[in-house]
């Protein structure tokens, strides 16, 4: 099959297939006497396999560790479940950032009034340079910047 194909059966652009074989995550594609890259069965096998591990969140490098993992007939299920763990350690970081976040944001949100005067104490505190500082710490400089 075609790249059109291809991207239509996985669900992966032809855009963003043509960019998992530069970056060596797909062998390159065999080609046509006319030059257009040709799909076998088993390119969308694992194109639909790299499509899954996309939507779970997986990187670029994580997914090729999991495909030569895939691969691997004589691997290890633990070195694939310690990959996972480690990509769920990450996500719980991430999500508690974004919870830090959303935190932050929301106390900047309360105590801007809305109205129609030109003071925002949101953008007051967006060029505050106590809010650069990253961490656990940094929720809490939030909302001390705040100007009431």
């Amino acid at each position: 099959m075609n790249i059109g194909q291809a991207a239509k059966a996985t669900g992966v652009s032809a855009k963003m297939i043509r960019y998992y074989e530069s970056v060596g995550l797909i062998p390159p594609a065999s080609r046509t006497d006319s030059g257009y890259r040709a799909y076998a069965d088993a390119d969308v096998h694992m194109l639909r396999f790299i499509r899954r591990a996309r939507d779970l969140g997986f990187s670029v490098a994580e997914i090729h560790d999991l495909l030569g993992l895939w691969r691997d007939r004589s691997r290890k299920s633990a070195d694939v479940k310690r990959l996972a763990q480690q990509h769920i350690d990450d996500l719980h970081r991430r999500i508690q950032d974004l919870r830090q976040m959303a935190d932050s944001l929301q106390a900047l949100t309360a105590c801007c009034a809305g109205d129609e005067r030109p003071d925002c104490p949101i953008l007051e505190n967006l060029e505050s340079p106590a809010i650069v500082q990253s961490g656990p710490s940094a929720k809490g400089h939030a909302r001390s910047n705040l100007r009431h």
